[in-house]
């Protein structure tokens, strides 16, 4: 790790994947730390399967998988973390980078190996890939016995019938309705104290380098009261954070169901009584003043002033915007397909600092897209040094198949260039998460305890309203607390304090 939570793991994504804060932020970009986490809740003694289920990807894939033992846990399955034991295993997958599809496919093919000593063993692909891979993994490779789409979990019970009778079973349909609104998500290898609330499904964005709507489908929001629902349990239960969570949050919008794309066939009452996704956001807030909100990830096209301003009056509402950039050149913003301008987003940006003095910024930008030229790269880092954000995501461009630029662009830029302007712009990144980190110092800043500090047993790590990682001395607190904290030090990663008492929102 660097010294500004970058991390670079480019053994395991061949150079082309670094980003910041991932353990603070588990959005739509992949967080190397969790990848392959197997999960597991408390049994139920009625049930007599086992389920095996092993998540990749971004946190939509993870809050899925929750979905997916959710309905699996009334058909009779408990989950398990040993392999041995499994009667099913799921993998849910990913499909954003290459590498990470041939790392499931390794274990697609070690679990296969598994199944020559349990026979009646089932093996399943979810999510991203499933949808993508269905033939080659079913009927070309012969190394899945299910394959199940996005969409598609309610069917997990008819189509486990299909593979117990020995048939191969599929279904990829993409929905234009379903958000699982109606499914209460189980709580997986989780801190007890925050947790991930999806709102949205789809998007409807086709930037020309992303796969999602091709294997998450078309937009659409999920109804507003469901979402209350489920903060409301979980605050029951005691969870203190929550992350509305969608590919394009900004652009939720509820009007009684349906897609978004169709909103403007709605009645007049619908569009009278539509709810935005600011409205969301302050009937959240207004509902549970003591839990604290975020919201990830946005979009620049969609994210509206009255968004900031709602998060400028409710102080619950976390001081921090995820705001993809991902170039700082228009020309290759409009290559990919981004509806906006580089002066636009600058415009944006000047609006958050001057509604919201203390918010945090970060980024997501590619690097080496097709005909990405030199002046192309100053841009960006010019972009760079303008908004200078608190942490970011860095990627260089890989082709995805199925994508537009996969289709029709010239993967041009040689793989020497592409690190070289990557390792450039990563550089300028870490010296501004040093700047930005360094503001805390001096200050009191509320941290909500998440949980013992990885470097020391006898400190407390959480997080302040900006997503920054604060250590303090343990004393008598405990996870799940706000504290106030006096900041005294730092790295540029972390902020180092000593607690001064409990907030107000204890």
């Amino acid at each position: 790790m660097s010294s500004c939570h970058i991390f670079d793991y480019s053994s395991i994504f061949a150079n082309q994947l670094f980003y910041c804060n991932v353990l603070q932020k588990m959005e739509k970009t992949i967080d190397e730390n969790v990848q392959g986490t197997t999960l597991a809740v408390e049994r139920k003694e009625t049930n007599k399967r086992n389920l095996y289920i092993e998540s990749y990807g971004c946190a939509m894939n993870f809050a899925d998988s929750e979905i997916v033992a959710s309905i699996l846990a009334t058909e009779g399955f408990n989950t398990t973390q040993t392999l041995e034991d499994a009667d099913l295993i799921l993998v849910n997958t990913c499909s954003i980078r290459d590498k990470a599809e041939q790392t499931i496919r390794k274990r697609l093919t070690e679990y296969n190996k598994v199944k020559k000593s349990r026979p009646h063993l089932k093996v399943g692909v979810l999510g991203c890939m499933a949808e993508r891979l269905k033939d080659k993994l079913l009927d070309e490779e012969k190394i899945v016995d299910m394959v199940v789409g996005p969409d598609a979990y309610k069917d997990l019970p008819n189509l486990i019938k299909e593979v117990d009778s020995g048939r191969d079973a599929v279904n990829v349909i993409l929905s234009k309705d379903e958000t699982y609104g109606d499914i209460a998500p189980v709580r997986l290898n989780t801190n007890g104290v925050t947790a991930f609330v999806s709102i949205t499904r789809g998007c409807d964005n086709m930037c020309t380098f992303c796969v999602v709507p091709f294997t998450r489908g078309r937009e659409r929001s999920r109804d507003p009261q469901s979402i209350l629902e489920e903060v409301n349990e979980l605050e029951r239960k005691g969870f203190k954070e929550i992350t509305l969570l969608g590919q394009n949050v900004d652009s939720y919008l509820w009007y009684g169901g349906g897609l978004k794309k169709n909103f403007e066939n709605a009645s007049e009452m619908q569009k009278a009584t539509a709810t935005n996704f600011s409205k969301l956001l302050e009937t959240v807030a207004l509902a549970y003043p003591k839990m604290r909100i975020r919201f990830s990830t946005s979009n620049p096209q969609d994210m509206t002033l009255d968004v900031i301003e709602t998060m400028a009056k409710h102080k619950n509402i976390c001081d921090h915007i995820h705001l993809p950039v991902q170039s700082g050149s228009n020309r290759i913003l409009k290559e990919m397909n981004r509806l906006h301008t580089i002066e636009e987003y600058f415009e944006l940006i000047d609006n958050i600092r001057q509604i919201l003095p203390d918010c945090s910024i970060s980024q997501d930008i590619i690097t080496g897209f097709p005909t990405e030229t030199e002046e192309d790269h100053t841009s960006t880092l010019k972009a760079l040094e303008y908004v200078k954000y608190d942490f970011g995501y860095m990627y260089a461009y890989s082709e995805r198949p199925g994508t537009l630029a996969g289709r029709k662009m010239d993967d041009d830029i040689p793989e020497k260039t592409k690190k070289r302007r990557l390792s450039e712009i990563i550089a300028l990144q870490r010296q501004h998460c040093q700047y930005r980190t360094e503001k805390h110092v001096g200050k009191v800043q509320e941290v909500l305890i998440e949980g013992t500090s990885k470097k020391s047993e006898n400190e407390w790590m959480g997080r302040n309203s900006q997503s920054t990682v604060v250590v303090f001395p343990k004393e008598n607190y405990k996870v799940g607390d706000f504290v106030n904290v006096q900041i005294n030090d730092c790295t540029s990663a972390t902020l180092k304090g000593i607690a001064q008492g409990y907030s107000d929102n204890n």
